[in-house]
């Protein structure tokens, strides 16, 4: 089992930046890929970006591409989502996941087993 709890959420203004962290216990941080996903009220939870396993692949979303930045500190066990010049439409409920299977960054929500309890962005215009 992998364990997940993020942190970094809060309010900002539209252009503003926020660094998540998502801290792993459980298994290795080289045996799982990572993603991160987000879910707007009223929207189905979508992908952001995320790792393969071993980290050796990042993979971004086109909508956060350029703007968000993915990262993991392996002594650490944790990942982090660096989102940078934000929008109004960022705002939502953000997630980090786990998916044990190796090859190329799932991006499909099915294909995560292990889910942190989420933190809330907001991006004020």
């Amino acid at each position: 089992q992998v364990q997940l709890v993020e942190s970094g959420g809060g309010l900002v203004q539209a252009g503003g930046s926020l660094r998540l962290s998502c801290a792993t216990s459980g298994r290795p941080f080289s045996s799982f890929a990572m993603g991160w996903f987000r879910q707007a009220p009223g929207k189905e939870r979508e992908f952001v970006a995320g790792f393969s396993w071993s980290g050796g692949t990042i993979y971004y979303a086109d909508s956060v591409k350029g703007r968000f930045t993915i990262s993991r500190d392996n002594a650490k066990n944790t990942g982090y989502l660096q989102m940078n010049s934000l929008k109004p439409e960022d705002t939502a409920v953000y997630y980090c996941a786990a998916a044990l299977r190796r090859g190329s960054v799932p991006q499909d929500v099915s294909e995560y087993a292990y889910w942190g309890q989420g933190t809330q962005v907001t991006v004020s215009s």
